[in-house]
C-alpha cells in the first residue's frame, strides 16, 4: 500500500505566529496562501500544513501520487484503490472518495483514539 507524501496538518489558532514559530525549527513556507489561512512548511522531506479556521482538530494527511516535494510519481496507488483495499480490512470510513471517478479524489478514515486521517489525491 503506497499512501505518497506523508504531512500533518494543524489546526492552528493563529496561522502568523505558528509559521514563526515553525520557522525556528528550519521550516521554510513550501506552498499555501496565508490570506486564505493556510501553508505548507517544509524541513528536509518533513512537510506540515497549518490550516487556520479550516479543521476541527490536527489531521494526519498521506498524498497519493506525491513526493515529500509534492511533485508527481509515476507509480503509485490510486485514492480509490486504497479506499477498497481499507474497505476490505472492514475500516469505517468519515467520507469516501467517488468510485466512479478517476484523478483526484479524497477519503477520511477516523484512528481508534479519534484521529481524522485524510487521503488527498491531487492528481
Amino acid at each position: 500500500m503506497q499512501l505518497g507524501n506523508f504531512s500533518i496538518s494543524l489546526a492552528v489558532k493563529d496561522i502568523q505566529e505558528s509559521k514563526t514559530f515553525y520557522e525556528k525549527f528550519g521550516f521554510q513556507v513550501f506552498g499555501g496562501d496565508i490570506s486564505q489561512n493556510w501553508l505548507i512548511l517544509k524541513n528536509g522531506d518533513a512537510n506540515i500544513g497549518l490550516f487556520q479556521g479550516m479543521f476541527d482538530q490536527n489531521t494526519l494527511t498521506f498524498n497519493p501520487g506525491w513526493d515529500s516535494n509534492a511533485q508527481q510519481l509515476e507509480d503509485f496507488t490510486d485514492v480509490r484503490q486504497l479506499q477498497r483495499q481499507l474497505k476490505e480490512q472492514d475500516v469505517a470510513f468519515l467520507i469516501q472518495a467517488d468510485e466512479s471517478t478517476t484523478g483526484p479524489a479524497h477519503f477520511i478514515v477516523i484512528d481508534p483514539d479519534g484521529n481524522p486521517i485524510l487521503v488527498d489525491q491531487h492528481v
